[in-house]
């Protein structure tokens, strides 16, 4: 092992504005319900044609200004459906509502449907098509000019799995008037396409006529990938368990049956084989419980000080004590190195992984740099392998990917990536010096947070 170093110098709440009609009583904000094109319902005890208060009066004497007071009250937070109501009142296209009003009139809050990534379309209280966006239309290959005004089953048939008319099943204008929707779930467009769909009911009251009916499209794609995601992972733990254990089953049931015909070297070879696959199955465990907690975001990182230079040092001398010549190794530290608080464990699972790529599938010298850099710490392991294709190195951090067939579960790379972001650092992949492969991490200076306080 050759060792240089070089060393160098060192607010407050603003009430928005109040919702005036002019000269008179103060004006109330409208109900969620009339915001989303449902007509307010007249509080109990009401007579019919007799308004129930002074400024539903002046609403009625000046339709212009409640429509300007409608549009300037936002619905109120909570309110059911309100992300729905607003993106389907903003539904400025062709046809009109079951209230004589354009589609997107009272309700328009500047969020045009076509932006929206899933599709959306909406019926009104007839059954018939009052939004189709843009969205909808890919998706579903219907121009959206022969979907409005058309009956929601004639622009939007849909088949479940077993072949079953959707619409004719749910029945959303004539079945139970409780149902507030229907879940997200795989159906058939015409010509086989399976799409995600799910639709919500809006009433004018909980048990209430539909008045609007909402229906949300999305792609199978995003899910496909993870049901191959999660085949893969399934696949790939069930081989490697399956080698390790093998050998394990085999050689404790030789041991157990024929314990007095073996030597003690022998017997000393086979209980060192089956430590070796115990740690191998060992090691796969901890890797899985990695990924689930980097996939979901539980990855802990316990902030300690931590000299890396110190801690590559060390992992060179274990491999040199394995069998590596020390000789391959060059491990280059320039001095002064910021204060690094990092996760000490997971320092040594990132160095661990890199070095033992680098000797595994890397070929001469393995060149291990430490240096200070503007954002913290940079770390760089190279080699003077073959390298990595070009073309793979958008795939190198990713689940399963192996640079060769030299073993390893393809799992290693990922979670390095997923421990150096968790301390707010990058990583990236090139080609180092001497044409192999160039691994470089950057780890920030950071402290404790009882330190930053």
């Amino acid at each position: 092992m050759t060792v240089g170093t070089n060393s160098s110098p060192g607010a407050g709440t603003t009430a928005g504005p109040p919702v005036s009609a002019g000269p008179g009583p103060a004006q109330v904000p409208p109900r969620a319900d009339a915001l989303a094109g449902v007509p307010p319902q007249a509080p109990a005890g009401a007579r019919p044609g007799v308004p129930p208060d002074t400024g539903a009066r002046a609403d009625a004497e000046s339709p212009g200004r409640a429509a300007r007071a409608r549009r300037s009250v936002p619905p109120r937070a909570g309110s059911p459906a309100s992300a729905v109501r607003t993106a389907v009142g903003a539904a400025g296209t062709a046809g009109t509502s079951p209230d004589g009003d354009a589609p997107g009139e009272g309700l328009g809050f500047g969020i045009d449907p076509d932006t929206l990534p899933d599709g959306l379309v909406v019926a009104d209280h007839t059954g018939r098509v009052i939004c189709f966006n843009r969205a909808a239309a890919r998706m579903t290959a219907t121009d959206p000019a022969q979907a409005l005004g058309a009956r929601i089953d004639r622009a939007l048939p849909l088949e479940d799995l077993e072949g079953r008319r959707w619409w004719a099943l749910t029945d959303p204008y004539g079945g139970l008037a409780t149902r507030r929707g229907q879940p997200e779930r795989n159906l058939l467009l015409p010509g086989g396409r399976e799409v995600l769909v799910s639709a919500s009911y809006v009433r004018t009251h909980p048990t209430g006529p539909l008045r609007r009916l909402v229906v949300t499209l999305r792609g199978t794609e995003a899910r496909r990938r993870t049901e191959r995601s999660h085949a893969e992972l399934i696949a790939t733990v069930a081989h490697e368990l399956r080698s390790p254990l093998t050998s394990v089953k085999g050689f404790t049931a030789t041991l157990l049956a024929k314990w007095e015909r073996f030597t003690d070297d022998q017997k000393r070879l086979m209980l060192e084989t089956v430590d070796a696959d115990a740690n191998r199955v060992t090691r796969l465990i901890a890797e899985l419980l990695d990924i689930s907690r980097i996939d979901s975001g539980r990855l802990e990182v316990r902030r300690q000080p931590v000299d890396i230079a110190t801690a590559v040092g060390r992992h060179v001398q274990a491999l040199t004590a394995n069998g590596q010549d020390p000789e391959r190794f060059l491990v280059s530290v320039s001095r002064p190195l910021p204060d690094l608080w990092a996760d000490p464990d997971k320092i040594d699972q990132i160095l661990g992984n890199l070095l033992e790529n680098a000797v595994r599938h890397g070929e001469g010298t393995v060149t291990i740099g430490v240096s200070p850099h503007e954002k913290g710490t940079a770390v760089t392991v190279s080699d003077e392998g073959p390298g990595i294709p070009e073309e793979s190195m958008g795939r190198v951090f990713t689940r399963f990917w192996r640079g060769s067939k030299r073993g390893g579960t393809g799992l290693g790379l990922y979670i390095v990536k997923g421990i150096v972001e968790a301390h707010g650092g990058t990583i990236t992949v090139g080609r180092g010096p001497g044409g192999g492969a160039e691994f470089r991490f950057i780890l920030p200076v950071s402290a404790p947070a009882y330190l930053t306080q």
